[in-house]
């Protein structure tokens, strides 16, 4: 069967029906390998391609970068390591390739929906990084372009690799604990400020600007860092909830066993504490409202006070009001998941449950191969239900931060009084707001002179995607984006 490469799909008409199925059916290379290529490793990528540097029958031939410090970089690597790998710029060079199987993106976020549909449409199977989309059209047409084309495509969400989680979910699932009251997702991470520029920045000389930017509009740079600080503009990130959101919010989602997006979302926060270039919030309360149990977020960004170092540590509260100090998240940066029952609570970061007089009641054994491997043995089997976590369930909790963010960016800053005036009646947001305002208090920010933003509540129709009724119109504009030519995301894939 001959291999239909990119640029001969581009060709024909979408309308065609072209290769509806492409199984892994081509010769594999020497000893059956599966020959892998990574997109995008000037940071996480490069966990990628160590991972599957330790599966054996797995090679790694390629890799691409739009920066050729970093290419050049990564082919010294494999250099030292006896291995030869082709080099790329272009991902659309790469995808022609036919030797290639699988393809791991770690670019940044605006770039993973077209590398995951592109390399769908080149027959090649794909382990996408989180969040798998920059918004919620991008993540339903990634999942589209998996089934189509046959497709082996997780989302490399890789806490559902971990055993002893896998253990600790079904264990809060049979009612160990009683009922799910609220499940607490958190990321309390220290981002120092990204500094403002006065003017157009040059972009570094390795860096082929018109691939970099592909998707996202080709505007003047105008931060100090091209590289790690695009995740707190709006065109190329999603700000922390989309950065590390997905990994929390995917084990929410999972332990309530919801298979759809929430009902309602709202969401409060703003960008405190400095003065930079940076646009999405530093520090952030969303709330997912799924008609029986909430899940409420956390971004933090500040330290525990102004001037320190450290961060805040979360004290789960039992629904005897309690402070369970046995319950801390840990280990730092903070990010994790309470997940609060009638009779205790699970902290699933340590994998420790606890009843409500703050007594450890049973301890789970963390164990991980790690999402590479699960991605790999479902390349082999074909079959989705050996993925760890499907473009599905990706798409899903990624698109929880992308509803969260949009509740924000359509708000308006409030008062502290306009805020509870929404929230009163959920103990629980208004208990998630009191801590937000001590935090901040404690980092010298003001609310009364520097106010939260308060994103609308908007509800969202899961079976279409799309928000409905107040506030509908505004918010929906922000489900999808402009493409830049000849970076598009299609409508039909």
């Amino acid at each position: 069967m001959k291999k239909i490469t990119r640029r001969d799909f581009m060709k024909v008409s979408m309308g065609a029906g072209l290769a509806l199925a492409m199984p892994f059916s081509r010769a594999r290379g020497a000893n059956n390998d599966i020959r892998a290529a990574v997109v995008g490793f000037r940071g996480h990528g490069r966990t990628h391609i160590n991972a599957y540097l330790k599966i054996p029958g797995v090679r790694v031939v390629a890799l691409c970068d739009a920066d050729s410090d970093i290419l050049a970089r990564g082919v010294s690597e494999a250099r030292a390591r006896n291995q030869k790998v082709d080099a790329y710029t272009d991902v659309r060079e790469l995808l022609d390739d036919n030797s290639i199987d699988v393809v791991s993106t770690a670019t940044p976020n605006h770039w993973h929906a077209l590398v995951t549909v592109w390399s769908c449409q080149a027959g090649k199977d794909v382990c996408v990084e989180k969040p798998v989309s920059h918004n919620i059209f991008e993540g339903r047409k990634m999942v589209e372009a998996a089934r189509k084309y046959n497709r082996i495509v997780q989302a490399d969400l890789d806490l559902r690799s971990n055993e002893g989680l896998i253990e600790a979910v079904r264990y809060i699932q049979q009612g160990q604990l009683g009922n799910i009251v609220v499940v607490r997702g958190f990321c309390y991470k220290r981002r120092s400020s990204m500094g403002k520029v006065s003017g157009q920045q040059r972009v570094p000389e390795s860096v082929d600007y018109n691939l970099w930017c592909g998707p996202a509009p080709k505007e003047p740079l105008m931060r100090k860092n091209l590289h790690y600080d695009w995740h707190w503009v709006w065109a190329t990130g999603c700000g922390e909830i989309g950065n590390n959101g997905p990994h929390q919010l995917d084990v929410c989602r999972w332990v309530l066993g919801k298979s759809k997006l929430p009902d309602r979302v709202m969401s409060i926060g703003g960008r405190f504490g400095y003065d930079d270039d940076g646009q999405t919030p530093n520090t952030q309360i969303t709330i997912f409202d799924y008609g029986d149990v909430p899940i409420i977020y956390e971004v933090r960004g500040l330290p525990t006070n102004k001037g320190g170092s450290n961060m805040d540590i979360y004290r789960s509260v039992s629904t005897a009001g309690v402070v369970m100090q046995s319950g801390r998240l840990s280990p730092s940066p903070n990010t994790g998941v309470v997940v609060q029952c009638e009779d205790g609570f699970v902290n699933l970061t340590s994998l420790v449950a606890f009843n409500n007089d703050g007594e450890e009641v049973k301890r789970f054994i963390s164990s991980t191969a790690g999402p590479q491997s699960s991605f790999i043995n479902a390349v082999r089997s074909r079959k989705i239900n050996d993925i760890r976590t499907d473009i599905l369930e990706g798409h899903l909790s990624t698109a929880l931060c992308h509803m969260g963010n949009i509740s924000y960016r359509i708000g308006t800053e409030s008062s502290n009084e306009q805020i509870m005036e929404v929230i009163k009646g959920d103990k629980d947001s208004l208990e998630s707001f009191e801590r937000f305002q001590n935090h901040l208090s404690a980092n010298g920010v003001s609310l009364k002179t520097t106010p939260a933003v308060l994103g609308p509540w908007l509800k969202m129709n899961s079976k279409k995607e799309r928000f409905f009724g107040k506030f509908s119109k505004q918010a929906n504009k922000l489900l999808a984006r402009d493409y830049r030519k000849p970076f598009i995301v299609p409508e039909q894939v």
